[in-house]
């Protein structure tokens, strides 16, 4: 995944409001949002609410009737290998199917920061959000806010990232039910920056301006967003959760919206 734009406790009605896409290549094997476990065999294991990656099975975000949330997106520095021996997307299932809290999560996680290429992790329980890389190699508990992560670290002012925090203090601001379309739409954005806005990550200025609009194309490369997801939570804990897939042109496809109640 690569923008996740979301308020934390930022207002009354809403302990979380989340809007993300995934960008990835098109061919890598993915299964859209559903319900399952990481141990399905096990009376007593986690009801998982999220998408899976089929090839190294794990997801980039989801959610639990516990009320647990995870979320992943990668770091983007071409000075580190991409490669490494265990996926990214383990950090957010091993979470969701977990028992811990998001403190001692994460700090387990310190001792295995190298075994994972570059990332940024949001784990929660309801009660608290943690934020983790592995490149800065911390953990932090997260204050009320609204925030952005895309694929530099938390808050890295790119356009895309400023768009969105500043959209959704608007949704939240406009003292209206918020619904799950709404933000849909907010990650449905094409405009991409221009070339004095752009950030240096170091790779082509023609790739870094086809991946600086919140929703990506590049059919050149076969990569784009794949699919958006919106995650809403009152203080009720009723919840809705809904995704947007896209096929390999950019157009609307499946849909999957859930209504639940975290316990």
């Amino acid at each position: 995944m690569c923008l996740i734009i979301f308020a934390h406790q930022a207002e009354s009605r809403y302990p979380l409001v989340l809007a993300a896409n995934r960008d990835e290549f098109f061919a890598r094997p993915t299964e859209q949002a559903d319900f399952w476990q990481v141990q399905p065999n096990q009376s007593n294991a986690q009801q998982i609410l999220a998408g899976r990656d089929l090839l190294a099975g794990g997801t980039w975000l989801g959610i639990t009737r516990g009320g647990r949330f995870a979320a992943v997106t990668n770091i983007r520095d071409p000075s580190q290998p991409e490669q490494k021996s265990r996926s990214r997307g383990e950090l957010t299932r091993e979470f969701l199917a977990s028992t811990q809290s998001p403190q001692e999560y994460g700090e387990s996680l310190v001792q295995h920061f190298s075994e994972f290429a570059g990332f940024n992790l949001l784990i929660g329980d309801g009660e608290s959000l943690y934020y983790a890389n592995n490149f800065e190699h911390v953990v932090w508990r997260l204050e009320p806010g609204i925030y952005g992560l895309s694929n530099g670290l938390l808050n890295t002012p790119w356009p895309k990232v400023e768009r969105g925090k500043e959209r959704l203090k608007e949704i939240l601001g406009s003292n209206q039910s918020i619904n799950t379309d709404t933000l849909i739409e907010l990650m449905a954005d094409r405009e991409q920056a221009s070339n004095d806005e752009l950030p240096d990550t170091s790779v082509p200025v023609e790739l870094e301006k086809s991946l600086s609009s919140a929703f990506i194309l590049n059919q050149e490369r076969l990569y784009g967003t794949r699919c958006s997801t919106a995650i809403i939570i009152d203080t009720e804990g009723e919840t809705r959760f809904s995704e947007q897939n896209y096929d390999s042109f950019g157009e609307t496809a499946e849909q999957h919206t859930y209504k639940l109640t975290l316990a």
